[in-house]
């Protein structure tokens, strides 16, 4: 079976902010940037560069003994080295020191100094660093949610998985796939997924590009995306808050949980759906129609690009394929 229709990302040369506000946010669809001034980053950020400014400064990083790496299956496990150490392993194919073999993948995704309550902040947790980046100003201050440094192994795919705030992502060597469509995807492999267990998956629209240094990408809220890093790959993640402060949830510091609202509604979905668990199964069918009949009425929006009811009823792919962890 043939999968899914590969979209190419579309690619937006000297973007300022007037330009992104006007004709690219308001799309809801990826875009690759090019050309955004980031600072003297792209020529400095070298494997020796990085670890002479980071130096010993312990991280917590991800370590896997295959390049796929399952947040849901947790394929991974957790551990701590020095800054200057991580980098240089992160940067080799076959490493002489190493915890799990010795072609093990690593990844580091910044954390807040309360990893529980702070989000990340470049300027904070890497401050030699932050001096070279320039973060795009295509959004108000006091909508700057984190900065989240990330370096990861050549051949590392992330599991794929949405944010509910604008993201730019600026990668120095990455390929990133998108998924139009809680939080995480079971789907790991969108290369080669189980058929038998998700169907509808061929369904779904892909866009996909491939990042040169220096490349930003736009990554409307809720998008599925899945990145695979052709390179060592070296990149910061800028997330920026798009509804009202109160709309998220305050104990978020990774930019990922649904917001209030959507979380009350999800939790008042699964008390209706265990209510009709008491019925025969035709009055399952029955009443359950109903609620999809009156869901559709009234959340489904003609106007919406990448999650308009008529795009979504044929690309989406089905809730079951997505399950929120914890």
């Amino acid at each position: 079976m043939e999968l899914q229709e590969k979209i190419p990302v579309p690619i937006f040369t000297e973007v300022d902010r007037d330009v992104f506000l006007r004709e690219i946010c308001p799309q809801r669809r990826p875009a690759v940037l090019r050309g955004v001034p980031l600072g003297p980053c792209l020529e400095k950020w070298t494997v020796e560069y990085l670890g002479q400014k980071g130096r010993d400064k312990p991280v917590k990083i991800h370590v896997s003994t295959v390049p796929q790496m399952d947040f849901l299956r947790k394929n991974f496990v957790y551990k701590t080295l020095p800054f200057n150490e991580f980098v240089k392993r992160a940067s080799e194919k076959k490493h002489s020191d190493f915890f799990l073999c010795e072609d093990e993948s690593y990844y580091l995704r910044s954390l807040g100094e309360d990893v529980r309550k702070e989000p990340a902040d470049l300027s904070k947790q890497f401050p030699d660093l932050a001096e070279d980046f320039h973060i795009p100003h295509f959004f108000e201050p006091d909508q700057f949610f984190s900065s989240v440094f990330r370096i990861s192994s050549c051949g590392l795919q992330l599991w794929t998985h949405y944010d509910v705030g604008v993201t730019c992502r600026i990668f120095l060597c990455y390929i990133l796939q998108i998924l139009p469509s809680g939080d995480k995807s079971e789907v790991l492999d969108i290369d080669a997924p189980d058929l038998k267990r998700f169907p509808e998956f061929v369904k779904a629209k892909r866009y996909e590009c491939v990042l040169e240094p220096g490349d930003l990408l736009f990554i409307p809220a809720l998008w599925f995306h899945n990145t695979t890093a052709l390179q060592f790959g070296v990149g910061v993640n800028v997330f920026w808050r798009h509804l009202p402060a109160d709309s998220y949830d305050k104990k978020d510091p990774y930019g990922n949980k649904d917001p209030v609202a959507a979380t009350r509604a999800l939790q008042a979905l699964e008390r209706a759906l265990r209510a009709l668990d008491e019925l025969p199964a035709d009055y399952q069918d029955f009443y359950g129609r109903r609620m999809i009949q009156r869901i559709q009425k009234q959340t489904y929006c003609d106007g919406l690009s990448a999650t308009s009811a008529q795009e979504d009823s044929d690309s989406t792919l089905t809730s079951r394929q997505f399950t929120k962890p914890g």
